[in-house]
């Protein structure tokens, strides 16, 4: 099968093409032919080395995340009746970089009629992970949420979902293509972050009583900016750090406004749950209720331009690979 393997932690270069032995399906597992792949903004940071405390890989490795295709070969315990010829999505952690994949069967969550291949590909993670922060910050109908990196993969599923909760939605974002991007998906108001006063412009477009809930997917210096404008006794999720970061808050600054922090380690979630999650997702999706924007799909053989332009910033949405 064809791969892209990180030969050694580096720059987007050092993610190259390669061959592999198909996978054979296990006894509970099945093989999918991928048509596209699901990348993420850490897939970046693990391969430059990053976050080896949380992720215990060694060079030479195959990428992990998600993907869509085609069940093609199915194991000894598994139904070929139910499961032959479906389409499906999956996290595969690792090995998402290739044209085939072995996935166990209760990891495969089929794709409804009417919905392509590359959407759900685009809902594997992102989707999986912003219902489980929702639910996990308690959002309500008539509350307000502040969303950084609101244009992102899941920042634009944040929008859309807390829109669709009944919640005030204030998307932060940067430049204008951007915000109008984010205003189009419901964003009620929009924030733009290029500017250096950014926080205070946040502070009057939320009020003086701040934002019931933040969902910080940015870090870092920006994310550490967005706390104070959480409402007293609020909930403030920092969950992203493509910055290098989480956003780095004082507990005891917190307990003093009774804010609730969260973080990525409270959306770790079982395979049932995420099966659960994503399977709502791609009906939300199918129903059109629900739309992945997504900025770039480039062939495996060049998945080092895809992380080099995830590393750029300049895609709006997600980027995905296409075998």
């Amino acid at each position: 099968m064809r791969v892209a393997q990180v030969g050694e932690f580096g720059g987007p270069e050092v993610l190259v093409p390669a061959e592999l032995p198909d996978p054979v399906a296990g006894p509970d597992e099945v093989v999918v032919a991928v048509d596209h792949i699901d990348t993420l903004f850490v897939h970046t940071q693990i391969r430059a080395g990053a976050f080896g405390e949380y992720f215990d890989v060694k060079p030479p490795y195959v990428p992990g995340g998600g993907v869509s295709g085609t069940v093609t070969s199915t194991g000894a315990e598994v139904d070929p009746a139910a499961w032959a010829g479906r389409r499906v999505i999956a996290a595969v952690e690792p090995g998402s970089y290739a044209s085939l994949a072995a996935v166990p069967v209760d990891h495969l969550v089929p794709v409804p009629d009417g919905l392509g291949l590359r959407e759900a590909a685009a809902l594997v993670h992102d989707s999986v992970t912003a219902l489980a922060l929702l639910d996990l910050t308690a959002l309500k109908e008539g509350e307000t949420v502040l969303i950084t990196g609101a244009s992102g993969g899941m920042g634009t599923l944040l929008v859309q979902l807390a829109r669709a909760r009944g919640a005030r939605v204030v998307a932060v974002a940067r430049g204008e293509e951007k915000l109008s991007l984010v205003r189009a998906l419901g964003a009620h108001e929009v924030v733009d972050a290029g500017s250096p006063d950014w926080p205070e412009r946040a502070r009057r477009v939320l009020g003086e009583g701040g934002a019931d809930v933040v969902l910080d997917g940015v870090g870092g210096a920006l994310g550490a900016a967005a706390f104070p404008l959480t409402a007293t006794g609020g909930r403030f999720s920092a969950h992203g750090a493509p910055t290098g970061g989480f956003a780095a808050v004082p507990q005891e600054e917190a307990d003093s406004r009774a804010v609730t922090l969260l973080g990525i380690a409270d959306v770790q979630l079982t395979p049932h749950d995420r099966v659960a999650l994503a399977a709502q997702a791609l009906k939300e999706a199918a129903a059109g209720r629900l739309r992945p924007v997504i900025g770039a799909v480039y062939p495996l053989a060049r998945a080092a331009e895809a992380h080099a332009a995830i590393e750029g910033r300049g895609v709006v949405g997600k980027v995905l690979l296409e075998v």
